[in-house]
């Protein structure tokens, strides 16, 4: 199992969707991230060219929307597996003019639409995810399931992956849109999105051999009091999984609101989360126990220079 010095902490790269999106890359719904690798597949190498210039030591495919949710079944019938070869292909040319500093993380993303763990199917899944996984083997350094909103997705994740020995993170996406009030005072714990306990899914994390226990696309202020009900289930447990956050940077949606669906349109951005706003989450959780930082939906290099010059600053010269 991988394992991370407690005292480093590692820095992730950002949001590549909104990146793009802010670079004039083509950008449209249902396609999303996608649209790039079909139509100018030099964009996502710039994005992840730019989050690697502002300190990220990790840099995660863009195959989140290669998936029929996003691109439709017919063309992941025909084109799934060129479009994952080639996210892996531009971030590993990306990482390597990095030398070794830079790993790639083979992102593996909720294959039914994000936030919907209701609609997951497990006869289903491990025929897209076989897709994925095929066209992302032979460029990325580890596995990251990521927005992952159940127990049940993980386990067919690591299922699928089968006999494969690089290391799997394990990233959930936390229910946000109720309770957060209670969540930050403390009276009330964080769960995921289907209901599941944080404490009930780090243990599993766990138990499923993960190499790292994330949390993110979520609202940054109930990462910390994740970080802390996972750190203390493991650490009952006698687990010493080290744990991630990467949280987004979308305007809070209140529970009364339409099921909101990753292809019901753009979601707007907090002001509050510039990249000092954000610093001052990063801190938190950092102080709670996370060794792993970076961004989701909405968080750009800026963020992420932000986050590297903190945590890992530059020698003052004498």
């Amino acid at each position: 199992m991988e394992t991370l010095m407690s005292s480093a902490v590692t820095i992730l790269d950002g949001g590549m969707g909104r990146e793009l999106l802010k670079s004039g890359a083509p950008f449209r719904q249902p396609e999303w991230s996608a649209l790039a690798l079909i139509e100018a597949p030099e964009f996502v190498e710039r994005a992840h060219d730019a989050f690697i210039a502002a300190g990220a030591s990790v840099i995660t495919t863009n195959s989140y929307a290669v998936v029929p949710f996003h691109i439709g079944e017919e063309r992941f019938a025909e084109n799934g597996l060129e479009l994952a070869d080639l996210s892996g292909r531009l971030a590993r040319a990306s990482a390597g003019k990095a030398g070794n500093a830079v790993r790639v993380a083979g992102s593996l993303p909720p294959v039914f639409g994000s936030y919907r763990p209701d609609l997951f199917d497990a006869a289903k899944a491990p025929e897209i995810l076989d897709v994925l996984i095929k066209g992302l083997s032979p460029h990325v350094d580890f596995w990251l399931a990521e927005t992952q909103g159940s127990t049940a997705e993980v386990e067919t994740i690591r299922a699928v992956l089968g006999s494969d020995e690089r290391p799997l993170w394990l990233s959930f996406t936390l229910e946000d849109r109720k309770d957060v009030d209670a969540i930050v005072s403390g009276s009330t714990q964080p769960i995921l999105r289907s209901g599941e306990s944080v404490a009930d899914a780090a243990v599993k994390a766990a138990e499923l051999g993960a190499a790292a226990l994330l949390f993110n696309c979520s609202q940054a202020e109930i990462m910390e009091a994740a970080v802390k009900a996972a750190r203390e289930a493991l650490d009952e447990r006698g687990f010493a999984t080290p744990i991630g956050v990467y949280a987004n940077a979308f305007v809070p949606k209140p529970e009364n609101t339409e099921e909101i669906r990753a292809n019901s349109g753009l979601s707007g951005l907090r002001e509050d989360l510039d990249p000092p706003g954000y610093l001052l989450f990063a801190r938190r959780w950092v102080d709670a126990g996370a060794t792993i930082v970076g961004g989701c939906c909405g968080i750009g290099p800026e963020h992420i220079a932000e986050l590297h010059e903190t945590f890992h600053p530059r020698p003052v010269a004498a």
